[in-house]
């Protein structure tokens, strides 16, 4: 018998000539529609027997799921395809109820390695198809676990997610934990909706390197600390948490806590700089997050900020700039002019005159604040003397009006 595909656009038409027997053997749809009755009925026309499907959405699937009917060995064939080609002709499989071909095809799609694109297309056409889930149960245990546990994950997204942050944070190659911060890092990024990580977690690991950090600081400050790089090595923890917090808008907690911890501002001028310039890194930004709006803390946390750990970052800046790889240093002097911006004018004065005598002793060891003195300048001079010549402006304006 001759069978005729179009495109739904009738752009496209394909003639093959097919077996009746074959195609109703395989296809439910075509063994309803090929019935011995049509065929009854084709033959008292004496015309050739002649089936048209029109509206195909991919005439060359369609083709080639009918071919596969031909076939003794459907998952070898099918290898030789990519998973595309197998989601449409398994889309075709499932619309004439080609039982075999969907087997098949699900068959392949369960062994077969998938793109990352493909996945989504994957689980969308499972779910539109709405197969039953005993077939499409081993597919979908790829991608949702759900599927593989038969419930929704719960707290074993937190659970995982708790258990890499803490691989990270004490892993012993330092390159891989540089790369792996950055992997986890993206990776809550993208996904912070449903990453299911709580904050408390999130702090809890804050307050081990914290404690972590200030039990070293404080031995190094009595010389007694032989491994001094864990200084370095939990600031740098710190530092990737607070990027995280930042990231999730959560870090106003950690602001208080950096900046209530005077022990260790007390004790940073005993420790050598080359051991504790990392620790000013994490001062550096959290100004940088204030002065660009990501940490909205209260006004006594930047003050406090200001009071535990400005000096002991000016003391260390000079070592940031040369010792440290990739540091913006604009960036974090616009942080620093915009965070004692925010402060009530006599505190933004006090600080502005004592960094101005800093600044004029040692300009390379010294953060540049220029633009935000300026700032201060204008707000505590110009619109005051402004303020003094307003009423002396209205005085003449109204003597003016009289006299005309």
């Amino acid at each position: 018998m001759k069978l005729i595909l179009s495109s739904k656009d009738g752009a496209i038409s394909v003639s093959m000539n097919v077996h009746r027997e074959i195609l109703a053997a395989h296809s439910q749809f075509f063994a309803e529609k090929l019935s011995d009755q049509w065929m009854r009925q084709q033959q008292r026309t004496a015309a050739a027997p002649i089936v048209e499907i029109a509206d195909c959405d991919d005439v060359e699937v369609y083709v080639e799921t009918l071919r596969l009917m031909y076939c003794e060995d459907l998952r070898r064939r099918l290898m030789k395809e990519d998973v595309s080609r197998v989601l449409g002709i398994l889309k075709v499989s499932a619309a004439i109820v080609f039982d075999a071909g969907v087997l098949s095809c699900l068959e392949y799609l369960e062994a077969a390695p998938w793109a990352e694109d493909e996945e989504e297309k994957v689980a969308s056409l499972l779910s539109n198809l709405r197969f039953d889930e005993a077939a499409t149960g081993e597919v979908l245990k790829r991608v949702s676990m759900e599927a593989s546990n038969g419930v929704v994950a719960g707290n074993d997204n937190e659970e995982v997610l708790v258990k890499l942050l803490q691989v990270v944070l004490e892993g012993k190659d330092e390159k891989a934990r540089r790369d792996m911060k950055a992997l986890v890092a993206k990776m809550l990024r993208e996904n912070s909706s449903q990453s299911d990580i709580r904050k408390e977690s999130l702090y809890a690991a804050c307050d081990g390197c914290l404690q972590s950090l200030r039990d070293h600081f404080l031995l190094a400050a009595e010389s007694e600390l032989k491994d001094v790089a864990q200084i370095a090595r939990q600031a740098s923890n710190l530092q990737w948490l607070l990027d995280i917090l930042i990231d999730r808008q959560i870090a106003e907690d950690f602001l208080a806590s950096w900046a209530s911890e005077s022990e260790m501002s007390d004790a940073h001028p005993k420790v050598p700089a080359v051991h504790r310039f990392e620790v000013s890194r994490v001062t550096a930004r959290l100004f940088v997050g204030i002065g660009k709006g990501q940490l909205l803390a209260p006004k006594d946390a930047r003050c406090l900020l200001l009071q535990t750990w400005l000096v002991p970052f000016y003391n260390d800046f000079g070592w940031m700039r040369r010792a440290s790889k990739g540091l913006d240093r604009h960036l974090i002097e616009d942080g620093l002019s915009n965070t004692i911006l925010t402060l009530p004018l006599p505190w933004q004065q006090e600080i502005m005159l004592a960094w101005f005598d800093r600044f004029l002793n040692s300009s390379e060891d010294c953060p540049n604040i220029q633009r935000g003195f300026e700032v201060w300048w204008r707000r505590a001079f110009w619109r005051r003397n402004g303020d003094h010549q307003q009423p002396r402006l209205l005085q003449i304006t109204a003597g003016s009006a009289e006299n005309s």
